[in-house]
């Protein structure tokens, strides 16, 4: 496999960097009147404004150049084909076929997985009918009235973050309660507020055995049944999402209300799946159904856009054109929108749990940075907080805007100050203020010239920071499907141009095991003498504090 920093184009790409460098966007704008609609692209509902990056058309048709050498079209059709491009668990990674409303078959290991996939929406339509005309009871005939969805990492993260982002359409026949965390503070603070004989528990888990999820369902039918349930109850009130149908079965969930999961999707990516029933409880099923449809008519748009109109692309061009040549170690997400105000987290486990790799699909170490920190909050809160370090602070922080146009629950004196504060952010950002405009609006302040001098230089911004912008018309579920599966594919992308696989997570399992050890180290049931001495002193610690 030949390294990224071996391909023809890489050379090129570092000397149109050490160019530029020595350019600032200002003087950009300024020579080019048309650069914002040059560098403006919109597909599936979604505009991306570029034109605040540095960048001039040579950087882009290299960035373009250097997806050809990388063969992304080859690898990225190699996917949505059903291939095995996870190697390292010999497994197709075919999330995008969750969402696949076209007509043709999907093949793994020669069977055409879209009729499962279309059979478990049937299954979740229905089962979400029942929830929400109460023709599904609880044990007592009381119609289910609170949801409390339980899973960790990306069984938890997709559906709470989507859930929130939406909560204009959620549905007033129920409401959804999200649990991941293993504290006990967090279910006993969710349980203690819900009626039991009202309560539906959604447990997600493929192995039905993931310590945090497993924990916290046996908490909650302990819950349960001390509450006044039975054994015999628990078919009523729990429900799994899991491919061990056996140990489902074997805690008291009815065989009928057990939805599937596949080893050709991932966690991080599992949204599209029965994982996202929670969302379609939530929601209704025909908004969840909308979801799918964006983020399929991105999946069309990633497959046949060129790749300088191709938004996953361009956006994936950026992050490794600032992550390799102005050393950018981190992408900041922006959203200007209360409701989205989880995505930087969705993106951050998307993101850093695909790329954040050193070794290669061959198992070669890399000479390179890959996956950069995903960071970010919502708009004006960070304002007042970390923008000053991207202000003023020294090195570079690309950062994505995002924006809806039109927001419910919103008057307009509201949303154009919202507006106002997220595209004047990006227009600071990009030109700054230099020392002699600094310097000028000190003048008949009463100040000495020196005085004058030294305060116009911790006044003065650079600019030149890079951003993107990306706005569309309102956050409706298909937008935000779109707008998920355009970051999945950048994440993608980038993981194919790194020579990554971006479909393991190796670092996630050892946590786990090595978590699940020191549990028994904890419990007495392993010598402290088998761990480290900083590791022995802690469980030592616990148990002194927690006598068994």
């Amino acid at each position: 496999m030949i390294m990224l920093t071996d391909l023809p184009i890489w050379e090129t790409l570092t000397a149109k960097a050490n160019a530029i460098k020595s350019s600032h966007m200002r003087d950009m704008f300024v020579a080019d009147p048309e650069r914002a609609q040059r560098y403006k692209v919109s597909a599936s509902g979604l505009n991306i404004d570029f034109s605040k990056n540095i960048i001039d058309d040579e950087v882009f048709g290299a960035l373009t150049s250097l997806f050809q050498q990388s063969n992304v079209e080859e690898k990225r059709n190699a996917m949505f084909q059903g291939e095995v491009i996870n190697t390292t668990e010999g497994r197709a990674v075919l999330h995008t076929a969750l969402r696949n409303k076209g007509a043709d078959p999907i093949y793994v290991d020669g069977k055409d997985i879209m009729p499962d996939v279309r059979d478990t929406l049937a299954k979740m339509k229905d089962f979400v009918e029942s929830i929400h005309t109460g023709s599904h009871k609880g044990y007592t005939g009381k119609p289910i009235k609170h949801i409390v969805a339980i899973g960790i990492g990306g069984s938890f993260l997709g559906p709470k973050i989507m859930t929130e982002a939406l909560k204009p359409y959620q549905t007033d026949a129920v409401k959804v309660h999200f649990v991941a965390n293993v504290d006990g503070c967090h279910i006993h603070d969710v349980l203690d507020t819900l009626d039991h004989e009202e309560t539906l528990v959604v447990m997600s888990s493929k192995s039905f055995s993931t310590q945090e999820t497993l924990q916290n369902t046996l908490t909650a039918k302990d819950w349960f049944i001390k509450s006044g349930g039975n054994q015999n109850d628990v078919s009523l009130h729990f429900i799994a999402i899991s491919s061990n149908v056996e140990a489902a079965v074997e805690f008291g969930i009815d065989a009928d209300n057990i939805f599937p999961m596949w080893d050709w999707v991932g966690g991080r990516y599992s949204l599209w799946s029965a994982i996202g029933l929670p969302i379609a409880l939530a929601l209704g099923f025909e908004h969840f159904d909308a979801l799918l449809e964006g983020a399929f008519e991105m999946d069309t748009h990633f497959l046949n856009a060129p790749a300088d109109q191709n938004l996953p692309m361009i956006l994936a061009g950026l992050g490794i054109w600032y992550r390799h040549f102005f050393d950018a170690q981190s992408q900041v997400l922006l959203p200007y929108y209360h409701y989205l105000r989880g995505l930087p987290a969705y993106v951050q486990q998307l993101d850093m749990e695909s790329n954040g790799k050193q070794v290669d699909i061959t198992g070669q170490r890399v000479d390179y940075p890959t996956g950069p920190i995903i960071w970010g909050s919502e708009g004006t809160n960070g304002q007042h907080s970390f923008h000053q370090l991207i202000h003023q602070g020294a090195g570079c922080m690309p950062i994505d805007f995002i924006f809806p146009l039109t927001a419910q629950n919103t008057n307009h004196q509201h949303h154009a100050m919202l507006a106002s504060n997220c595209f004047g952010q990006a227009q600071a950002l990009m030109q700054g203020k230099s020392f002699e405009e600094c310097y000028k609006d000190l003048e008949n302040k009463g100040l000495s010239a020196s005085e004058q001098k030294e305060l116009a230089q911790h006044k003065t911004m650079p600019g030149n920071k890079p951003s993107t912008t990306i706005t569309f018309n309102a956050l409706t579920p298909k937008i935000l499907g779109a707008l998920i599966a355009m970051y999945e594919h950048k994440v993608f992308v980038q993981g194919v141009v790194w020579g990554l696989n971006s479909f393991d997570q190796w670092g996630v399992e050892l946590g786990k095991v090595l978590g699940s050890r020191v549990l028994d180290g904890l419990n007495g049931d392993t010598p402290l003498s088998t761990f480290d001495t900083s590791t022995s002193s802690l469980i030592k610690q616990f148990q002194d504090a927690n006598p068994l």
